[in-house]
């Protein structure tokens, strides 16, 4: 009757890892591992680098949520689900710093301010480098 399932309560006494899935500082890469994950019900899904992303720790207060985002940002088509989440785990909404440069600001500033493409692909790039606080002064130049 029900959902069926197995638990298994285990204590792992020995694990042989290949030292290539490994990072620098001797943890798991989960991007070099090829893992699967239950949905639910007949669902599955793969993992992939590509939608793997770093939320930073210690993540002890509560980040603004996906709703706070402003609605271009949350409706974007060039920002993933992965990217919005990292968006919406600050704490507070960050204001535009006027005094805001980066290099792609300077080599394509007269096209940047014309194409939302252009921004969110540029804000999707630094968030996939892990640059969350520059991903949102791109977002708030426009």
């Amino acid at each position: 009757e029900g959902g069926a399932g197995n638990l298994v309560i285990c204590e792992i006494l020995c694990l042989h890892i290949d030292d290539s899935l490994l990072t620098e500082d001797d943890k798991l890469d989960p991007s070099k591992l090829e893992l699967v994950a239950r949905l639910g019900g007949d669902w599955y899904c793969r993992i992939s680098k590509e939608n793997l992303f770093i939320v930073p720790k210690p993540n002890i207060k509560l980040g603004i949520g996906i709703d706070a985002l402003p609605e271009d940002i949350r409706h974007s088509k060039y920002l993933t689900g992965n990217h919005l989440g990292m968006l919406a785990n600050i704490e507070n909404m960050p204001i535009c710093n006027l005094q805001f440069k980066d290099e792609f600001f300077s080599k394509n500033e007269m096209n940047l301010f014309k194409s939302e493409e252009l921004i969110h692909k540029h804000a999707a790039d630094l968030l996939d480098a892990n640059q969350l606080m520059e991903a949102w002064q791109v977002l708030l130049m426009k």
